[in-house]
């Protein structure tokens, strides 16, 4: 059984990056931790690096605990975020397309790398945010075959990680985790999501009318989560989304080997991830492009009845699509061809046309003279 789902999942990765090159790099920190770390020389006392790491000077209490964010709501209101201008780290220059990495923050103590990989000879292309799983890095994201491969098509990637996650995990007790901080976890991602449209908004280079989203696995969820809250995103494309909360923290095998796996049934538990389950989300999304692909014998991470009911609150326009195996999912998405539908989709969205100034001037000189001789 194990080999079995050891091959299930290498079949899975190949599908998901489209090629089999990319290779996980030795663990480095990230360009954002590095970034935001304050010179110790600095003037301003407010910036001064804190005697413990992770701890806020001010208060005294760890980061995470001192911000203010309601990470149960979808939207950013009443929250203590606040961006702090981009920090641009390495730019790469390929023959097909440009890779610049990023360092974004607008919550203390918590900045994340953020990859825009921009097709060359295309003008404001349209993007595809890309969230893998809660176990995945910015390994894909540093990849060339990878980054030529996702926007071969004139499509710009932006790929990043979702909280509690890869060079995003530091500064906490052992025993929390993605799962254990669900709530976190999920909400504060989708806050960020937010402020990465808004930076990509802000750049110029980008068409913000056809942004997609793909997500696989808690990334797939976290899509699920910002196209509900941000009307920006006009398609996603989610690969075995987690959701259906009360029996998926039951019964997912993601959590059976957890020594607290009990507490994440109990309600007072349950109430705090309540309002962010995608089974609650997915019927609103009535004006986004939706896919939805699921395994039925992959790795229990997703039990048949919460696909049963992500399938069922998904909206009427929305493809699902629900496969035997890994094997017959490689069959007809391998290749590289996952991501064809997402293209597609962006593909038949078109940007507003820019006024001729010409034509304007023309139409308001012919309005002119039509109320003159009135």
């Amino acid at each position: 059984m194990l080999k079995s789902r050891n091959c299930g999942v290498i079949l899975l990765l190949i599908i998901l990056s489209g090629l089999a090159s990319w290779a996980q790099q030795p663990a480095a920190k990230s360009f954002s931790e590095k970034a935001h770390a304050t010179p110790a020389n600095s003037q301003d006392a407010s910036l001064a690096p804190s005697p413990v790491p992770g701890i806020d000077p001010k208060t005294g209490e760890p980061y995470w605990k001192s911000i203010r964010e309601d990470w149960r709501s979808l939207s950013v209101k009443g929250s203590d975020l606040k961006p702090e201008p981009p920090l641009i780290g390495e730019v790469t220059e390929e023959a097909k397309f440009t890779r610049t990495l990023l360092a974004l923050k607008w919550r203390p103590g918590d900045a994340l790398d953020v990859y825009v990989v921009l097709p060359k000879g295309v003008t404001k292309p349209a993007a595809v945010l890309y969230l893998y799983g809660y176990k995945e890095d910015t390994d894909r994201f540093k990849d060339d075959a990878w980054c030529e491969h996702v926007t071969a098509s004139g499509v710009a990637a932006v790929g990043f990680v979702s909280a509690l996650t890869g060079h995003r995990f530091h500064d906490r007790p052992m025993k929390q985790w993605f799962v254990s901080e669900l709530s976190e976890s999920l909400g504060s991602t989708v806050h960020d999501i937010k402020f990465i449209l808004d930076y990509l908004e802000s750049r110029g280079d980008i068409d913000m009318n056809r942004i997609g989203m793909f997500g696989q696995g808690s990334g797939g969820t976290i899509a699920i989560l910002a196209a509900a809250a941000d009307p920006r995103i006009k398609a996603i494309d989610v690969l075995e989304p987690w959701g259906d909360w009360p029996h998926w923290l039951a019964q997912s095998s993601v959590v059976q080997d957890d020594p607290e796996k009990d507490r994440y049934t109990k309600k007072d538990f349950l109430d705090k991830v309540k309002p962010l389950d995608p089974v609650k989300w997915l019927p609103t999304l009535k004006f986004t492009s939706v896919r939805i692909q699921q395994i039925a014998e992959y790795d229990d991470s997703v039990p048949e009845k919460c696909q049963d009911r992500i399938k069922a609150a998904a909206p009427k326009q929305a493809v699902v699509n629900r496969f035997d195996s890994t094997i017959q999912m490689a069959g007809i998405e391998g290749g590289g061809r996952m991501f064809e539908w997402m293209r597609t989709e962006l593909t038949k969205l078109k940007a507003p046309e820019v006024p001729n100034k010409n034509a304007v001037a023309n139409k308001n000189e012919a309005s002119s003279n039509t109320t003159a001789h009135d």
